[in-house]
């Protein structure tokens, strides 16, 4: 019988005086017991509330029951029936605002902690070699291009194959994943979980190109003449910047490069071609997933001080609660209520300190959150040695620049229709190239959905 008022299980961790010293995967998931203690917490509820909130229709309820058996094999098979990237998913996909947030325990007793069932019964497979991709139909004789390796192309590529399709995914970098890849760090996601995954898809028969330039290079145009249709998954490549004085000066990163280099680059080893040095009193610009990731990073750098500079209280901050509740376990402070105002640059070009304001909270604003509003005569400094600004990103521009039948919205997202079809006869997009930045599992999800009707279209250009 289900006992749901056992402590859900949360897994060993690496400890923070330790963590901050390497950069290893900090979460260690669950033992074999604790996974079947965790399993044993689920209601199997017929109406399926978590299933029904999970963006990719994983049947958590079904795969939970094989892991009651013991029966991992089986286990991974239900999950992959609707998703090909379960540990990454275990690992980075925000389950308490979707399948956990559904659960029916979770006000009396704390939700099943899914995603760490997911990373178990993934990883458990891994290691165990018991993880089958499925079998591709019948050759459709259709080709179709992902562009982009993130998690939405792959989902996509994943589903066209299963259908059948010949897939090629195209990635810009050395190096597949995508954000998975460059945007995530490794003690939050480790590369061999990212390279496992993408395994799985090139053993369905899903082939790979890296270093091709989608756009500049090799245009959609060139693509459409070998490809009966395109997918666009190029991501939000763009940095935004917080538009103030200073913010070009030396010492000055976004994230989308601090972090690239570190975890591309491995800028982080002094060996490197392209050592970083961020000095001892870094600030990082921002309140979400990649300001906690850059600041995590910067600690594990300089072993110096990490300040987060947020404009709203951490009420408001759209990081992952556990991902602050990390970063302040690792010693990295929090300035809220601050808002920057300009780089103070020294008479070298290089940033020696950000002048700010403190603030308070006005009315809500479009998303629900309270706005920030400057508090006259407030202004004060804080020393910086680096800066990392991490306040949000936009859809890559390249790729709509350089094809210009390709309509773009005010924000540079892609024009699409209910289909995910864009403005140019074959070509679809999802992710953040629609969003303009997302969660893993929204691109995913947009991934998938696009695969249906990349289908449909496929069919019926077969059928005239």
């Amino acid at each position: 019988m289900p006992n749901p008022s056992v402590p859900p299980q949360k897994g060993q961790r690496q400890e923070p005086e330790e963590r901050i010293k390497n950069f290893d995967e900090v979460a260690q998931g669950l033992t074999k017991e604790q996974a079947l203690q965790e399993a044993n917490r689920c209601l199997n509820c017929k109406n399926k509330p978590c299933q029904m909130a999970c963006p990719v229709n994983v049947q958590i309820p079904d795969f939970i029951q094989h892991l009651l058996k013991d029966d991992v094999k089986g286990a991974i098979s239900k999950i992959m029936e609707t998703s090909l990237l379960p540990a990454i998913c275990g690992r980075v996909c925000p389950q308490e605002k979707y399948c956990q947030g559904a659960c029916t325990l979770k006000e009396k007793f704390g939700p099943v902690s899914i995603g760490l069932l997911e990373r178990y019964t993934a990883d458990s497979a891994r290691k165990q070699n018991l993880t089958i991709p499925p079998t591709p139909q019948k050759e459709s004789g259709f080709k179709v291009a992902c562009v982009g390796s993130g998690p939405s192309s792959l989902a996509c590529a994943a589903e066209l194959r299963r259908k059948g399709h010949k897939v090629t995914v195209f990635e810009a970098l050395h190096k597949l994943g995508g954000v998975l890849s460059y945007g995530i760090p490794a003690f939050r996601l480790p590369r061999e979980v990212i390279e496992a995954e993408i395994k799985n898809l090139k053993k369905m028969g899903v082939d790979f190109e890296e270093n091709v330039l989608i756009g500049p290079s090799l245009s959609i145009k060139e693509l459409l003449k070998d490809f009966d249709a395109v997918y666009l998954g190029s991501g939000a490549g763009l940095p935004m910047m917080a538009g103030i004085p200073g913010e070009n000066a030396v010492g000055v990163y976004s994230a989308n490069e601090f972090l690239t280099r570190i975890n591309l680059m491995k800028a982080y080893d002094p060996k490197s071609d392209t050592p970083i040095k961020i000095g001892k009193k870094v600030l990082v610009l921002g309140g979400g997933n990649s300001a906690m990731d850059a600041a995590r990073c910067a600690r594990r750098l300089g072993q110096g001080e990490v300040t987060v500079i947020y404009r709203r209280s951490q009420a408001e901050m759209p990081a992952r609660k556990e991902e602050v509740e990390n970063a302040m376990e690792e010693g990295i402070k929090f300035s809220f209520l601050t808002i920057q105002k300009e780089v103070l640059i020294d008479e070298n070009g290089h940033a020696y300190a950000l002048k700010c304001t403190r603030a308070k909270l006005g009315e809500p604003d479009e998303k629900g959150r309270r706005r920030p509003i400057e508090i006259e005569g407030s202004e004060f400094t804080i020393p910086a040695d680096s800066i990392i600004i991490a306040i949000g990103q936009k859809p890559n521009p390249i790729i709509p620049k350089s094809t210009p039948q390709l309509k773009t919205t005010e924000k540079g997202t892609l024009v699409l229709d209910d289909n995910q079809k864009s403005t140019m006869e074959g070509v679809f997009a999802g992710g953040d190239i629609k969003r303009g930045g997302a969660t893993v599992l929204l691109a995913m999800k947009d991934g998938i959905t696009a695969a249906t009707e990349i289908n449909k279209y496929l069919e019926n250009k077969g059928a005239k």
